[in-house]
């Protein structure tokens, strides 16, 4: 009797080892399950802005495009009255093109300033700033090197500006 006793004994003794080793394994915690990046929702004055800063962006680009050929055509023209005797007309016409052209940059200017005087101002634009900021001055620019006869070197500062505006739009919601 006495090993049936000492089994029992033994047998509880293991037993009440068990629970307490049971008791202190450690669970992983359940995986919670990750948020989706949420997009920023557009406000209506960012809506407007955005929509102000594609309008632009299409003028630009509509701009550089058509003034290509217009630019490199002045510049052919004011070398070969350097070198040929044109007619008067000829030169009055290039000199008309030439204002044209400046008036036309001195217009974009002022849309691109107008939309980063915005940016400036309105709070909720604020922080798209450092992508816009400048955008005036390089058209400045461009209006620089056509008032100084050199049409086609103007339209690099504006490729310059269609970049700014096209990283704009990508950060804006």
């Amino acid at each position: 009797m006495k090993r049936g006793h000492l089994a029992i004994v033994f047998s509880i003794l293991l037993l009440s080892m068990a629970i307490p080793a049971a008791a202190q394994r450690t669970r992983k915690p359940a995986p919670k399950p990750t948020p989706k990046p949420t997009k920023p929702v557009a406000t209506p004055e960012v809506a407007a802005a955005k929509q102000k800063v594609s309008n632009q962006l299409y003028n630009v680009n509509t701009f550089v495009d058509k003034m290509g050929p217009i630019a490199v055509a002045i510049e052919d023209i004011d070398k070969e009255s350097e070198t040929k005797r044109l007619s008067q007309e000829v030169i009055d016409a290039n000199e008309a093109n030439k204002q044209k052209v400046i008036l036309a940059i001195r217009g974009l200017r002022e849309g691109l300033r107008i939309l980063e005087s915005d940016f400036r101002t309105k709070p909720a634009l604020t922080k798209y700033l450092p992508q816009i900021q400048g955008i005036a001055n390089l058209c400045a620019l461009s209006e620089d090197s056509a008032i100084a006869g050199k049409f086609v070197a103007s339209k690099e500062p504006l490729r310059q500006v269609a970049m700014k505006l096209t990283d704009t739009m990508a950060v804006m919601p």
